[in-house]
């Protein structure tokens, strides 16, 4: 059994962690509460949110459950930092777990340098000067996001309160023109029982937050990250 730490702020669509246990084998996902207050998407909020301070006690009970990696399953509340934040916060984790982790927006990019895409385009829950940080770290990744769509949704709980359907108009709404790949950020959302449907609609690969969460977490404990009804990013 591989065990990857979710390290999850608030709570709003954790439950996707024991959803995606039974579709992976030989894998758990425990999660750890690292915030349980209001999440909500305000820069100087998600700074707090991501800061040394919050992550590494919570990254220090992880350590008591002797994983095999661990990860900050928030996209807003690390790419507010930057590429080098990112990179710097995933560090903090790691010295206080003790074992390889990363992030969210670490993991966006990734996997899509993984699929050997460079092209993508963006539905996000975030206010637009939330989601252009986004925008901004995958372009320092060397993606080119080829549109974004921000929908000001604002917090973590009231992303939690969308449904499938919602995430389904989402993507059929997004311009898709140039993009190889649609990425849906916010761990807040609720993405896994609906992946299959999403990319038979687009026909392309749809990245979501838990999604890419998982999938990095598995490869960095050395876990194939290889399952049926999670997308292209799964398949290989």
């Amino acid at each position: 059994m591989t065990t990857v730490a979710i390290l999850y702020p608030g709570h709003s669509a954790e439950d996707e962690f024991p959803a995606l246990e039974k579709l992976v084998p030989e894998a758990s996902f425990p999660v750890i509460h690292t915030w349980e207050g209001s999440t909500d998407h305000d820069v100087e909020a998600l700074l707090t949110l991501g800061s040394r301070e919050n992550l590494a006690p919570s990254a220090e009970r992880a350590r008591g459950l002797s994983p095999d990696a661990a990860m900050w399953a928030c996209t807003s509340g690390s790419f507010v930092y930057g590429r080098d934040g990112c990179r710097e916060q995933a560090g903090w984790v790691e010295k206080a777990a003790g074992v390889p982790s990363s992030s969210t927006s670490l993991a966006f990019a990734e996997a899509v340098h993984h699929l050997g895409l460079t092209r993508v385009a963006v539905a996000a829950t975030y206010p637009e000067d939330v989601a252009a940080h986004f925008v901004r770290l995958l372009e320092a990744e060397g993606i080119t996001v080829t549109a974004l769509s921000a929908y000001d949704v604002p917090s973590g709980e009231d992303a939690g309160r969308l449904d499938a359907e919602w995430v389904l108009a989402t993507t059929r709404a997004a311009d898709l023109a140039g993009a190889q790949a649609l990425l849906i950020p916010d761990t807040a959302l609720h993405t896994v029982a609906v992946l299959p449907r999403l990319e038979e609609t687009l026909g392309m690969p749809v990245l979501t937050a838990n999604q890419v969460t998982a999938w990095h977490g598995l490869r960095l404990a050395g876990h194939p990250a290889r399952a049926e009804g999670l997308g292209a990013l799964f398949a290989g």
